[in-house]
Parts: C-alpha cells; structure tokens; sequence
C-alpha cells in the first residue's frame, strides 16, 4: 500500500477515498457486469434460463431435477471471456480481446473462441504444465531428473499437447519407452519417482493411469502389479546424469516373480524374454479397461469444472463411488469413440451449458457443489497469477534454480506456465502455492489463500513496484483519457469487462475527494482490482 493511503487523513472525505474505492471491488458479488443486471439476477449471470445444449447436460440437470437442486443462470459473455482464457490456456484475456468478444454478437461466438483457444501456443504451454505436476517433472532432489533429462521430458510432454497426441497412444510411450534419458522424453517417466523399484514404480503408475493410491491396496495386489515393472533396468553412461532406462531380462534370474496380478485379479505367466511393461501396457489401454478411460475422463472434468465425478480424482476406489455415475460413463465412451482423443472431450465439455453456469450457486443443498449445479470459485494457480500480473503490467519475472548446471538460464521474458522445470521458481511462486512436484498427487498445488499472499499483494514493493511501472497505466493516462475512458480500459485489462455506472461513481467521488491526478487515480484503481478477490477467483 502506497504512501498516498498512508497519509490520508481520518475524516469522512478521507473514508470516501482509496479504502472506499478497493472495497468496492473486494467481494465477488460487486461486479462483473457491463450493464446493471436484471431484478434479481447477480452481475455474474445472464438472464436467460439454462437449458441443455448436448448430452452432458441432459444428465446433469436430469439429476439435479432427481435431487430437487436448481442449477445456476448461465454466466455472462463477460464471465465467459475470462473463464474460458483461464481455463483453457492458463492466460488472462488483453482488454481488447475482452471487448472484442463482449461486444460480438454472433450467437456462435462462445464455441468459436473455443476453437481459437484449443489451437493456440499457450495451450500446450498450460497443459504441459498440468502435466509436468502429475508426473513430476522436476530437476532437483527428491526426484533429481537434473536438466538435461527435464528439458527432454517437458519437450515431450508439451509436444504431445500441442500434437493431441491420443491419449491411450500417450500413456503406452510412456510405459514402454527405453533409451537415454537425455534423448527420450517418456523414459523419463521411470527416473521421475522417488522410489524406482518394482512397488515404487507400481504406485507411480497406478496413480498416473488408473487415479488410485496402490498403497491403500491389499498387499498381495500391489505385489502382483509391480511383477510386471520387475525387469526395468537403470545404466550409467560416460556423460555426467545421463542414464539408459530399458528393459534387462537379466533381472529374470534375479527375481523368483514368474506370475504378475492385473489390477483386476487376472494372473498372466511372464516371458522371460518380453518386456512385461508391454504386456501390462496392452492391458491397460485396452477400451474395456474402464480404469484408463475413467481416470482421465474424471481428470479432465476436474480440470475444467473444479472437481471430479469422482473426488478427488486420483483417490478412484470402491468405496468412493461418482457423484453422477451415468456423467462418468458417457464421458468415457465418448473418449473411446474420438480415439481418445483429448481435445474432444476439452471441446464437449467447454461448449457444454454446464460448465458455463455462472458461480452463483441457486440452491443451499450441500449436494448442489458435488453435483455441478454451479461453477466453482477456485483460485488462480500461482504461475497463471504472476503471469497475468506481467502481462497487466508489462513487467517480467526472475526466476531461478538452486542447481548450479548449464540449461537453467532463464529468458527475463519467460511465461511461468511454460516453465519446465519445478526446481525453477520464485519467491511469488512459492509462496502462491506452486507444487514441489515431488509425489504427483492433485493436492500438492495449495490453493489456499493465505495473510502472506494477501499482505504480499497489498503491501509489496514487489507488486507496487509492478503497477507503477506498467505499461497499461502509461497508456491510459498519456492518451489524455477522461477518467471514465482511463477505467473503462483498466477494467477490461484486468477483470475483462466494462466497469457499471455504480463503480464509474465511485471512482469520480474519489477522484473529487482525493484530488489525485489521472496517473494516480489509475495506480491506485489497478492496485484495488488487482487486489480483489475478482481478479485474484476462477469465477
């Protein structure tokens, strides 16, 4: 908090002043509307009724109609907007994109931003990133890939992304792959673990593949899965770190396992002269398998709606069973039918009415959340806040990596979301809640908001020092703006909207009150966005 606050003094004009304008836009419900919502009706909704729009919603809101739950109004174009950016590419929308798509009335212009933001860079940046958390792609200890082999294996990972390399496909590369670490990104997948014997891998994989915890197993089925990982084998090479991961049938001898156990109890004689990572690899992918095809149908919803048909979505077991077991199988054979091809079931669920329900929940039942009958509130994950902060800003990041090696040199331009490496980092990501990577579990990435964050984001240097020096602040107040005009473009470079009269009022009377120049009203606007839970919430 600048000086400015500081030194304002304790009387009611002084109360009307920068303290008013930040409360303004501190809670949700304050805004997020270009024109005053109709009776009734939050900013963040769209006055028309929600009806279903594909397969999903028919059941969805056929199950929320069995539990007596009314689901949400739809979200407003503005809500959209920002949502879809954030959840699609990790990237906060320009204010001109913004308005551009505000203001376009085309009545399909919602699944064509859709295919805009599925075939954009950052697409294979955020993705790559998510994936990078789940299989641990990270160079220093306790995992000590080192940067040569992360850099292969998050080139792998964002290539698969950007290709829609189909998923079944993706998942026995990984499995099966050998080669140098250094050269073959998927062999990686084996080095990536803090633990690299046979149960150790096992636990790895079923988590990864199947979304389940191997060490809640009974014993005897752990052992039979990790009968089939028993033959990989690590070599050292002439070049410092580098490592072959391949498949040693001399291990055969050495182990007396003949009979590996599939998950569902199926005992299958192994060859000793074929990889068993194969032959689990073939039964896993196989379309009947419905613990491959759940687990990333169920991820995927998570990703996009908050959390999981089955929750949390890689804790999958009997006794937990799906919110909407009709949902999870439809997903599932869907996926099947495109070839598992991921981004056809990204696309199904985004254009889907149900992911775009406004987050005003319409009914108190505690079944409501657990049932999508709304759009959840989550936070921005670190790297996608500090990201959007810079591109607001016109400002960059440092980062860095306790690993004193070649290949961490960080671009001043680098986008946190197309970090490779976990070991790189930074004071804000790490107090963000950025995961360590270390076990691949969703719940390593805290979400948390903490009084560290809130205090960084009100009082820093760090990020005053940001909206000083911003670009957008220059722009808007060398342009010899009118101080509407100058917030109209602070609003939609921020919180991707118009601003409402209410909020226009409200930054006149401080202006009056204040007696602050176009430069400081537009500092101390951006910093009470910034600083607001709007900005800071998935919404």
């Amino acid at each position: 908090m600048n000086g400015r606050l500081a030194a304002l003094p304790a009387d009611d004009a002084a109360r009307g002043g920068r303290i008013a304008l930040a409360g303004l836009v501190m809670a949700l419900g304050a805004c997020l509307a270009v024109a005053a919502p109709p009776a009734g009706l939050s900013p963040f909704e769209s006055p028309n009724p929600p009806t279903p729009r594909n397969r999903i919603d028919e059941l969805v809101f056929r199950k929320l109609q069995q539990l007596d739950i009314a689901p949400a109004y739809p979200c407003s174009d503005a809500a959209f907007v920002r949502r879809a950016y954030l959840d699609i590419i990790g990237t906060l929308p320009t204010g001109f994109e913004a308005q551009d798509f505000i203001r376009d009335t085309k009545p399909n212009k919602r699944s064509a931003l859709l295919d805009r933001l599925l075939g954009r860079e950052e697409f294979a940046d955020y993705w790559a990133m998510k994936w990078s958390d789940l299989l641990r792609v990270k160079a220093e200890f306790p995992i000590n890939l080192w940067p040569n082999a992360v850099q292969c294996y998050h080139r792998y990972l964002r290539t698969a992304v950007k290709q829609n390399l189909p998923y079944d496909r993706f998942a026995r590369e990984l499995l099966t792959s050998s080669g140098s670490n250094f050269r073959v990104g998927p062999v990686n997948f084996y080095r990536a673990m803090q633990n690299k014997d046979a149960r150790g891998i096992a636990q790895a994989v079923a988590l990864t593949f199947m979304g389940e915890r191997a060490e809640k197993w009974p014993a005897e089925r752990w052992e039979g899965m990790a009968a089939f990982f028993q033959q990989v084998g690590y070599k050292s090479t002439l070049e410092w770190k580098e490592e072959i991961v391949f498949f040693d049938p001399e291990l055969w001898t050495n182990n007396p396992t003949r009979t590996a156990v599939f998950p569902d109890g199926k005992k299958v004689q192994l060859d000793p002269q074929q990889d068993p990572r194969e032959v689990f690899a073939d039964w896993l992918i196989t379309p009947t398998n419905r613990w491959f095809t759940r687990n990333i149908a169920n991820r995927v919803w998570s990703w996009l709606l908050g959390r999981g048909i089955i929750h949390e979505p890689d804790d999958i077991r009997s006794d937990n069973p799906p919110s909407n077991p009709e949902l999870l199988a439809y997903l599932e054979q869907e996926l099947i039918g495109a070839g598992y091809d991921l981004k056809h079931l990204y696309r199904l669920i985004l254009n889907s009415q149900t992911y775009q329900l406004s987050c005003v929940p319409r009914s108190e039942q505690a079944a409501a959340e657990a049932q999508f009958a709304y759009y959840p509130l989550r936070r921005i994950e670190a790297e996608v806040l500090i990201d959007a902060l810079n591109q607001i800003t016109g400002t960059t990041e440092k980062y860095s990596s306790p690993i004193p090696e070649p290949f961490t040199f960080i671009p001043e331009n680098q986008r946190a979301i197309a970090l490779g490496d976990g070991s790189i980092t930074s004071t804000f990501l790490e107090l963000f809640g950025r995961p360590a990577r270390d076990t691949g579990l969703e719940s390593e990435r805290s979400s948390r908001p903490s009084a560290a964050q809130r205090l960084h984001l009100l009082n820093s240097s760090h990020i005053q020092r940001k909206i000083e020096q911003s670009r957008m602040i220059e722009y808007q107040t060398q342009s010899k703006k009118t101080p509407r005009e100058m917030a109209t473009g602070i609003y939609l470079g921020i919180l991707s909207r118009f601003p409402t009269e209410a909020e226009l009022q409200k930054l006149d009377d401080y202006v009056q009150k204040t007696k602050v120049g176009n430069r400081e009203a537009a500092i101390d606007l951006a910093w009470a966005l910034i600083n607001s839970a709007e900005f800071l919430y998935r919404h």
